[in-house]
């Protein structure tokens, strides 16, 4: 059986603190414990796509504090935030190409949805982790245009 990815980053963040790999237990720990944080908001135990959820907005935050870092003349900063984002990306499936996403937003809306929303929530769930929701979003607007 398969260990849920959960089960993979506790068994990663074990590892890295065996190995005193101050960066991967740093962010290990600190996704860990969002992932927690959901678990209780959301009143029991995250399947590997909640999990998932949590690390693509983890990255989201780092590259916008990286830009941020950067904006403010802090590139060493940035780079830091950058590496942290390397590391979690590694637990997420590949990325999705922006032709790949319009070709999943030309399907929905052959298949009847006619509207912003309609298209977002048939697509969301397909692409979640995998893709940025902002620029899925322009690519949908695009579409219907």
């Amino acid at each position: 059986m398969n260990a849920s990815l959960k089960d993979t980053l506790r068994s990663d963040l074990n590892e890295a603190r065996r190995a005193r790999d101050r960066v991967r237990t740093l962010v290990l720990s600190t996704t860990l414990a969002e992932v927690r944080n959901r678990e209780i908001q959301a009143g029991g135990a995250l399947d590997d796509d909640g999990v998932r959820i949590v690390l693509a907005r983890a990255i989201r935050q780092r590259h916008d504090a990286a830009a941020q870092m950067e904006a403010g003349g802090r590139p060493e900063l940035a780079a830091r935030e950058r590496e942290q984002a390397r590391v979690l990306q590694a637990y997420l499936p590949s990325e999705l190409g922006a032709d790949e996403v319009r070709e999943i937003v030309c399907e929905l809306i052959a298949g009847g949805a006619n509207h912003i929303g309609a298209v977002m929530s048939g697509l969301m769930p397909r692409i979640r982790g995998r893709f940025d929701g902002r620029a899925a979003s322009a690519i949908v607007r695009e579409e219907l245009g």
